[in-house]
């Protein structure tokens, strides 16, 4: 399951891709591939970056399919996509990389180390949990556009957090922020205990979903709490 967040490393932000399912091979596959291939995706026309798509899908297969590999994730980084994946053995693993991208024209190196521990994977390719909601976020604004969802209309929307203790979020309840949202209910599940259901009315574009995730999140951070997504209703051009 190949999911895209943004992140900002030294003061830039980042394109990374990465397979949430990919530590079910973690203790099968010990060696690195890192595969580093020159290409601006924002300085390309739509035909050259299909057309990279075309040779990265075709390289995935081929390393996949010929070598005992598992390709894991990606990042977009100043210019160059890097490419990862996760093998039992470094043997081959380059040559195979050569015979797809040479006759291709970009500008590309590649290396295998060895990484047992998958620390590469934690560290760069493993979402946190703020990221984590960013991208719960976007499935559902995604699946909204799939139904016709004018995403631009302000509607109530349903933000859900949880605590472990009924401090915990009696001390978030007293916050200076909510003072712009309206508190709906308590809820429970067999996951957690405290938690509350409140509401806010704005648009679900990606960037106001961004904006109101990231300042909830904080302030949730700060009393321990956990952000656990949000829902809302449809609204279509027939409403």
């Amino acid at each position: 399951m190949r999911e895209f967040f943004s992140r900002v490393e030294d003061g830039s932000e980042i394109i990374v891709e990465t397979d949430l399912n990919a530590y079910a091979y973690s203790k099968k596959y010990a060696w690195l591939l890192s595969i580093f291939i020159k290409f601006d995706a924002t300085n390309e026309t739509q035909e050259g970056f299909e057309e990279f798509l075309e040779t990265k899908e075709s390289l995935i297969i081929a390393i996949e399919h010929a070598e005992k590999a598992k390709y894991v994730g990606s990042r977009v980084v100043d210019g160059w996509s890097e490419l990862y994946f996760y093998a039992d053995d470094s043997k081959g693993l380059d040559k195979t990389v050569a015979n797809i991208l040479a006759p291709s024209n970009y500008l590309f190196e590649s290396h295998t180390v060895r990484d047992t521990k998958w620390d590469f994977h934690y560290k760069n390719l493993t979402p946190n949990e703020h990221e984590l909601a960013h991208i719960q976020s976007d499935k559902i604004i995604y699946l909204l556009e799939e139904e016709g969802d004018i995403l631009e209309i302000v509607r109530p929307v349903e933000h859900y957090i949880s605590f472990d203790t009924p401090t915990q979020k009696e001390k978030f309840l007293q916050k200076p922020l909510l003072k712009d949202f309206h508190f709906k209910d308590e809820i429970s599940s067999d996951e957690f205990e405290n938690g509350i259901a409140l509401v806010k009315e704005h648009s679900v574009t990606r960037k106001e979903l961004q904006n109101i995730v990231n300042e909830l999140y904080q302030s949730i951070q700060d009393e321990g709490g956990y952000y656990e997504g949000w829902s809302t209703t449809l609204v279509s051009k027939e409403d």
